[in-house]
């Protein structure tokens, strides 16, 4: 298919409480009224195989995975997601908005776990064969507000249980993607007010619908 008529591949990424459900709504609110066709999808899961992963990740059952394990579910997900929802989306012209994406591995796994990044890259390598987001909208903010946000909303998985330390270097480890890839990232201070956010985020929208009716 002609690259001009591929379909966007968008991905919202940040920390525990950063506010991803509410301006993922926005987001797709905005560009379907654009009339831009959409598919909203989400890591881990997107398919029914990667909803049984996302369950067990998430599960504070499994308190104490090793992070190899870990690792390699996020990825056995994406495989499958990859291959059923968001490849054949884009080959259509549809754009495809994704709550988390390789980033948050680098970023969880990598900053949160301490695995080597290389290591990382060659499950990406495998998996994704050079395959990237067009481009990433990283809501950034303070890790003691996105605990309290986190904490207001009912019981923790097992992501959000970890200690403070492991969120600090999540957040770092985002904001270093960041730093490497300024062409593709958005960044969103997410510690304002939800009006502030969005008024942020109607910039990057302005962007995203000029790509699909270019001047």
């Amino acid at each position: 298919m002609n690259d001009m008529v591929r379909g966007l591949f968008i991905t919202l990424e940040g920390g525990e409480g950063a506010g991803k459900s509410t301006n993922l709504a926005y987001l797709r609110q905005a560009l379907e009224s654009a009339g831009i066709p959409l598919r909203l999808t989400r890591e881990p899961g997107g398919t029914p195989l990667g909803e049984r992963i996302r369950e067990l990740l998430l599960d504070p059952e499994f308190t104490g995975m090793d992070a190899d394990a870990e690792l390699l579910l996020m990825f056995a997900a994406r495989a499958q997601h990859l291959q059923q929802v968001i490849r054949p989306a884009l080959e259509e012209g549809v754009w495809v908005l994704c709550d988390r994406f390789t980033d948050a591995t680098y970023a969880y796994q990598g900053g949160g776990r301490g695995i080597d990044s290389g290591r990382i890259e060659a499950l990406e390598d495998w998996v994704q064969q050079g395959f990237q987001p067009d481009i990433t909208i990283l809501f950034d903010l303070s890790v003691e507000t996105g605990l309290e946000r986190a904490g207001k909303r009912g019981a923790l998985d097992r992501f959000e249980r970890e200690q403070k330390n492991f969120f600090e270097q999540v957040r770092a480890a985002y904001l270093a993607r960041a730093a490497a890839a300024p062409q593709r990232f958005r960044i969103i201070d997410a510690d304002r007010e939800l009006g502030v956010v969005q008024q942020q985020l109607d910039t990057v929208i302005e962007e995203l619908v000029s790509r699909y009716r270019p001047s």
